[in-house]
């Protein structure tokens, strides 16, 4: 029998793989072994990791083990390894944050006269509940929504500001994270739109 045996293809990654590595990354954080800046980087590497193998790399000086293919959730994290809060400022701009990134527990919006667009269609939470905390004087913030997505916006405060949040369709989708709108906003507006859902075939 011959030993020349063909290369293995390399096992290509999930999303729930690439989630599963991002929660032992964020216990890597709450118990010191990850500062926080590395976490920013390793966490944008596995939301593009492709591979097994590219995964357990950023894993592999932590003293955890590698996160199996199809496995269930690795570690189990403490409430402490969550990203607590994330703050974004700007005056006279443009804020826009999109795509796949890592939502914190706590989202502060501190503008002046600029416009913000959050997409969170494919955010990945960091529990089941997203406080957007807004402190915005002038312009405009229009928050996106997926299917399953709720919204409370009884604790946020509006004063010569619009507050649109209306949705085109019910759906039967379950509630997979819950949005609470908190802070104040003057002269300004905020609105909030769900990504429509794509046709059902038959």
């Amino acid at each position: 029998m011959s030993e020349n045996q063909p290369n293995t293809p390399a096992l290509r990654a999930s999303d729930a793989d690439r989630d599963r590595t991002i929660d032992v990354l964020r216990g890597a954080v709450a118990d010191g072994r990850l500062f926080p800046a590395e976490f920013d980087e390793r966490v944008e590497a596995a939301l593009a990791a492709r591979t097994h193998e590219a995964l357990a790399a950023l894993t592999a000086d932590l003293g955890v083990a590698p996160v199996a293919a199809g496995a269930g959730r690795a570690v189990a994290v403490p409430a402490a390894g969550v990203v607590e809060k994330l703050t974004i400022r700007e005056k006279h701009g443009v804020v826009r944050r999109d795509g796949r990134w890592v939502l914190p527990h706590r989202l502060v919006v501190r503008t002046a006269w600029s416009g913000v667009t959050l997409d969170l269609t494919k955010a990945v939470p960091s529990g089941p509940e997203l406080i957007v905390e807004l402190r915005v004087r002038g312009g405009g913030v229009e928050v996106i929504l997926a299917p399953g997505m709720s919204v409370d916006a009884n604790e946020l405060a509006a004063r010569f500001a619009g507050v649109d949040i209306a949705r085109d369709q019910e759906d039967a989708t379950p509630e997979t994270l819950r949005i609470r709108l908190t802070g104040r906003i003057k002269h300004g507006g905020v609105a909030v739109r769900w990504q429509a859902q794509a046709p059902r075939t038959s």
